[in-house]
């Protein structure tokens, strides 16, 4: 069967959300947010136009593409390619929305080609995406697609496995996507950070700042956010260990804020060394006030058996509960077979609200 021709075009983003030409960078936010609310229900995946405008300029460790296609004068669908400039220079990052009632036309195949293509002219060889699933499915029960960890699942049937499954992409890991009710139960805080400090001891101080690190620990946070590419599950995922220092801490400290969000930072500092042995960020927007989602969480691995994990998110709640009572609910994801991290959400209240699948395609 032939596919349509469909005229694919570039977004090109405005200088603010009010300028001139901000017209087409408007309707291409109130699509993503109809793809998010068909799917959810709601919007707490979507990122605020502000948050989207700022995170999708390029800066000096990554580029980002974004293309739309319009029926009749309406924009339907949607692609993005994300171009790595620092690392994983091999890669490319990108994704394909088609709203559901203009499905079945051919308009995703194309747009997935187009962006196959744009990674090819880059040398990009390795391909990864993602699909997102909301929890309507029994994990365990038939027509069920695992991933190669072995550990998760998506629906087989799912339109959008089908469609990367067509299109030669492996099901390399899954995502489990959780929520966390606020506040969290009465005493519940107290009797995970009592437990937790008794393992710990005094070895530890637990520290907190909003926003930017101070500069007397701004090198040994780049040390642990450089870890998140190693030390944290990926699967046969390609990714590169990602240098850091402390420009980077800064450059991202720096969009953080641009995009209008507030982040909670809490690390635990081994006394005896100075070492910071781990560190979580949890970020709120006031564009999303009934939300807060948690970014980071690390632990070194010589500092691991001590429930530092247990201990920095505890004091991030706190924190959040006291600066935004407003909030209803808090978001986090973990690789499905990250148990250990997955055991503090549990305990800590964090249900089930979906699962990613992580695709990937080789050339």
């Amino acid at each position: 069967m032939t596919t349509p021709a469909y005229r694919i075009e570039p977004l090109v983003l405005p200088a603010s959300l009010d300028a001139r030409d901000a017209a087409d960078f408007l309707e291409f936010s109130d699509l993503s947010d109809a793809l998010a609310l068909e799917l959810w229900g709601n919007l707490d995946r979507a990122a605020p136009r502000k948050a989207r405008l700022e995170s999708w300029r390029d800066d000096d460790y990554e580029k980002l593409r974004l293309f739309f296609v319009r029926l009749d004068g309406r924009m339907v669908a949607r692609s993005w390619i994300r171009l790595p400039q620092k690392e994983n220079l091999q890669d490319a990052f990108l994704r394909v929305d088609v709203l559901k009632e203009f499905g079945g036309r051919g308009i995703g195949r194309t747009l997935l080609r187009h962006a196959e293509e744009l990674a090819a002219d880059d040398g990009r060889n390795t391909l990864q995406s993602f699909t997102e699933h909301a929890p309507v499915f029994d994990l365990d029960g038939p027509g069920i697609l695992k991933p190669g960890t072995g550990t998760g699942a998506v629906p087989a049937a799912d339109r959008g496995v089908r469609f990367a499954v067509a299109a030669g992409y492996t099901l390399e890991q899954v995502t489990r996507f959780s929520a966390l009710d606020m506040p969290p139960s009465e005493g519940l805080l107290d009797a995970l950070e009592g437990e937790a400090a008794g393992i710990a001891g005094d070895q530890y101080e637990i520290l907190g700042w909003t926003d930017r690190c101070p500069d007397e620990y701004v090198e040994q946070m780049a040390v642990l956010m450089s870890r998140m590419s190693t030390d944290t599950p990926a699967g046969a995922l390609h990714y590169d260990a990602e240098v850091w220092d402390a420009a980077r801490v800064r450059h991202v400290e720096h969009e953080w804020k641009r995009t209008g969000l507030e982040s909670l930072v809490a690390v635990a500092r081994h006394r005896l060394s100075g070492e910071l042995a781990a560190y979580s960020v949890l970020q709120h927007s006031g564009e999303k006030p009934w939300l807060a989602e948690q970014d980071d969480t690390l632990v070194a691995k010589s500092h691991r058996g001590n429930r530092l994990g247990m201990l920095v998110k505890v004091l991030n709640l706190r924190r959040l509960q006291e600066d935004h009572p407003e909030v209803e609910r808090v978001l986090t994801f973990n690789a499905a077979e990250n148990d250990h991290m997955l055991a503090i959400n549990v305990a800590l209240g964090f249900r089930p609200a979906g699962y990613d699948g992580e695709w990937q395609r080789r050339r």
